[in-house]
């Protein structure tokens, strides 16, 4: 059987690289004393989380970097960065917004990353593995781009959880027969609805929350923490 084909509209595309280069703007904007960046690092973080989650995608896929074959991307990754960070003072007071427009990030770059996969003949599984790492692979890059903890970063907000959840139901519905695009859609929802649920009620994984006792503990007391300790 052919494989299903399935070709990413350039406005959806450009869609999550502006949401994800304003997510990314206003992440960066947040920090102050020395972790403080400056208009152009700003900005840096800000392509980095909206061009990112695509280019891992391709990469592992094998296939062209979509987000260099045309100017559009990284012009829209520029403005949308500056957007954020002009707006960051603003953006910062409403709280939901912020929470939303992750969920969004995430969940188109997931979509995105399976349904492409799908498209290229892969299996389910591997399918669903490049959508996961398509949609938290921009954060990753960020976080390790500014010296951050990459583990601790999304203590709370099954962030990863999410994504999977998400693309795991996208490829469920599409192995049934349902139209690609359609089921991108509902992986999508799926993906935005566990993350919001998820920073709503602080679900997290115990795991996770051990790693946030032993990071606050060392932020707050400057207790050294020993392995083994809680």
């Amino acid at each position: 059987m052919n494989p299903p084909m399935l070709v990413i509209p350039l406005w959806a595309d450009l869609t999550a690289v502006a949401l994800g280069g304003v997510q990314g703007a206003l992440f960066a904007s947040g920090f102050q004393g020395q972790r403080r960046l400056d208009l152009l690092g700003v900005a840096i973080i800000g392509i980095t989380i909206g061009m990112g989650g695509g280019l891992i995608r391709d990469l592992l896929l094998g296939v062209q970097p979509a987000t260099l074959q045309s100017n559009w991307y990284l012009l829209t990754a520029t403005v949308a960065s500056l957007v954020g960070m002009l707006l960051s003072n603003i953006f910062q007071r409403l709280n939901r917004m912020i929470v939303m427009l992750d969920a969004l990030v995430i969940g188109l770059f997931g979509a995105f990353g399976t349904s492409k996969a799908l498209a290229l003949g892969l299996p389910l599984v591997p399918a669903v593995f490049v959508g996961v790492i398509a949609a938290v692979g921009g954060s990753v890059l960020r976080d390790v781009l500014m010296g951050l903890p990459v583990a601790i970063m999304h203590v709370g907000s099954l962030y990863a959880v999410a994504a999977g959840g998400g693309c795991l139901v996208l490829a469920v519905v599409a192995s049934f027969g349902v139209p690609l695009p359609l089921a991108a859609v509902t992986g999508l929802a799926v993906t935005a609805v566990i993350r919001v649920l998820a920073v709503i009620f602080d679900l997290s994984l115990p795991e996770q929350r051990k790693l946030y006792r032993r990071k606050v503990a060392v932020e707050t007391t400057g207790i050294p923490i020993v392995p083994g300790d809680d």
